[in-house]
């Protein structure tokens, strides 16, 4: 019979890094199933036990450290799946500072493969055989492949580590490179540390604690920080099974990751906002299977953009039949520079909700007022701290601490702040060194996003550099792309990128729609750039001087499936968004598609 290993006891009171937290769960708890990989979203088609994770990576850490790896780097390239769970946690064993990195299936994709490989210092990449095979048939003659090493670490002997004595790490040292998703085309890395990882799981665990009968179902990208945390670091060192699926299954049919948590009784599971959305969506569609129980589910974390009330409220109550509790759903805020998580939402209780005057909201401030009123805008709840950091409200401009109802860039300390950006001393300081004026020298994380407190609780309105301003008042980005995206039935959620440019002679509103043959075969461009057009004045009292219509999918993305607006903007100006006007309706009638 095992010794059950509490999360604490690994996570802050006895593991110092994340090699030993697994190495007490394969001693404790050798024969625990730690991680099950579902084919196709759906059957299981692998696992691991603690022991066989622990001596798995051990026999990769070896074999890395006689390749001459050992306390160097390497960009991991893997789809989800288990070797990369066992290759992560052999770069920890060898102490090989890992970037992992998306595998590239198109040019942009290599690119940047390739700036994160010069960014990082690397020249090996590990990878699987399948993926490897793939890149030299497909890219071997690119010379962003040139000099990078291809390893195979499925190859790797079993066996390996066996005996084995290897310089372990300390808490201070590099765990991940976690590069950010590069919106502008520049991806910095962030130096996450041991500490910083096992400080984010106990701080995580403290708010949505892990029953000794958890799991956590996930298809969230492995290579994502939200993936990571999630998917790697908090099932090893919770002590709770993780199954996990590829994010193409999910995408496919978002009905799998709920039919995944009524089969394996999930407990724990995250993703953006947009995820639940699009399952209420299959929902309706007649997408998910019959009888799902999702009694089980007591943490939805819902968090990588601003989360909205209406979704919240139409998964709750869509979902409840099948014993989805209005408590589940958790709200939360994080980013990789915090290692992920900052705030969440208190696992027991419903997501507070505050109903605010929306345009005093675009002038900083925030006033509350009842729910029924006409001008009143729903804004949720991201939760709350814990007792090991802290989070301030600040004016970015004066570095001012901002009053009990102003809106102001969120600033965060505590042991979960990553080290900085590797080799970027400047943007380092610039970041993660910032200062309250007038209160001493404590340092602080800037996050460039804005938002208030309330009541203790943290409420997100938009990213700094996202805001649009007209006539001295803030529009958030995600407002307008709302009122676009409920407009026409069978617009996708998540399928709208706002942002303003400069054109010489003042800011101008642009807002770019992807949208279907569905759509534009009931609609012409015409109609449906009207209704949007409609809708944004009505919902922000703004007239946007440009809609541009696109095909779905050319909207660019982060690796979580979030609206990279920057990017977005940089292809319009840059004439990538190319213009082919269509008088007629259909798919053929989209105005304008990437090249």
């Amino acid at each position: 019979m095992t010794t059950h290993l509490s999360p604490q006891e690994a996570a802050v009171g006895v593991a110092g890094t994340v090699p030993e937290a697994l190495r007490l769960r394969s001693v404790k708890e050798p024969d625990e199933t730690a991680f099950v990989f579902l084919s196709d979203g759906a059957e299981p088609a692998g696992s691991l036990s603690y022991r066989q994770l622990h001596d798995a990576a051990l026999d990769r850490a070896a074999a890395l450290t006689d390749a001459g790896l050992g306390g160097d780097r390497a960009v991991l390239l893997y789809p989800s799946g288990l070797e990369f769970v066992r290759t992560l946690l052999g770069c920890m064993y060898a102490r090989v500072a890992a970037a992992p990195v998306q595998v590239p299936t198109r040019q942009r994709g290599l690119e940047r493969l390739r700036r994160i490989a010069d960014d990082a210092g690397a020249t090996t990449v590990l990878t699987t055989g399948a993926v490897k095979r793939d890149l030299e048939d497909r890219f071997g003659g690119r010379p962003e492949l040139a000099g990078l090493v291809l390893v195979d670490t499925e190859r790797t002997p079993e066996g390996a580590g066996r005996g084995r004595t290897l310089a372990e790490p300390e808490p201070e040292d590099v765990a991940l490179l976690q590069y950010t998703s590069g919106s502008t085309g520049n991806p910095k890395g962030v130096v996450i540390t041991h500490r910083n990882f096992l400080s984010n799981v106990a701080e995580t665990e403290e708010l949505w604690p892990s029953p000794s009968d958890g799991a956590v179902v996930s298809w969230l990208p492995l290579f994502h920080d939200m993936g990571m945390l999630f998917g790697v670091m908090l099932p090893i060192c919770s002590g709770v099974p993780a199954y996990l699926m590829a994010p193409e299954a999910f995408i496919r049919r978002p009905g799998r990751w709920l039919e995944a948590i009524s089969r394996f009784r999930g407990t724990h599971a995250a993703a953006p906002s947009f995820a639940y959305e699009l399952c209420v969506r299959a929902q309706a569609e007649g997408q998910v299977a019959d009888g799902i129980d999702l009694s089980s589910w007591r943490v939805a974390a819902n968090g990588a953009e601003p989360v909205r009330w209406r979704t919240i409220r139409a998964f709750t109550e869509t979902f409840a039949p099948a014993g989805f509790a209005a408590t589940a759903m958790c709200p939360g805020y994080g980013l990789a520079e915090n290692t992920l998580k900052a705030t969440g939402g208190r696992w027991d209780q419903e997501p507070p909700v505050l109903w605010v005057d929306g345009q005093e909201l675009t002038k900083g401030r925030v006033i509350p007022l009842p729910a029924g009123d006409g001008t009143a805008q729903p804004l949720v709840s991201c939760g709350v701290t814990v007792s090991g950091s802290t989070l301030r409200i600040v004016a970015p401009r004066t570095r001012t601490a901002c009053g009990p109802r102003e809106v102001g860039e969120i600033w965060i300390s505590g042991p979960c702040v990553a080290d900085g950006y590797l080799g970027r001393a400047e943007e380092t300081e610039e970041t993660f060194g910032a200062r309250i004026a007038g209160e001493g020298t404590d340092r602080y994380l800037r996050t460039g996003d804005l938002g208030f407190l309330h009541d203790g609780e943290l409420y997100v309105t938009g990213r700094l550099k996202d805001v649009v301003i007209r006539n001295g008042r803030n529009y958030y980005p995600q407002d307008i792309e709302l009122s676009a995206e409920r407009t026409v039935p069978g617009l996708q959620p998540n399928c709208a990128a706002a942002f303003s440019v400069d054109d010489g002679t003042g800011e101008r509103l642009v807002l770019v729609v992807e949208a279907d043959g569905r759509v534009l075969g009931r609609h012409s461009p015409e109609v449906v750039r009207e209704l949007i057009r409609q809708a944004v004045r009505d919902g922000q009292r703004l007239d946007p001087d440009d809609i541009v219509l696109v095909r779905r999918g050319v909207l660019p993305r982060t690796t979580s499936g979030k609206i990279q607006r920057r990017a977005c903007r940089e292809r319009y100006l840059n004439g990538e968004l190319k213009t082919s006007v269509a008088a007629t309706g259909g798919a053929a009638a989209v105005e304008r598609s990437a090249r």
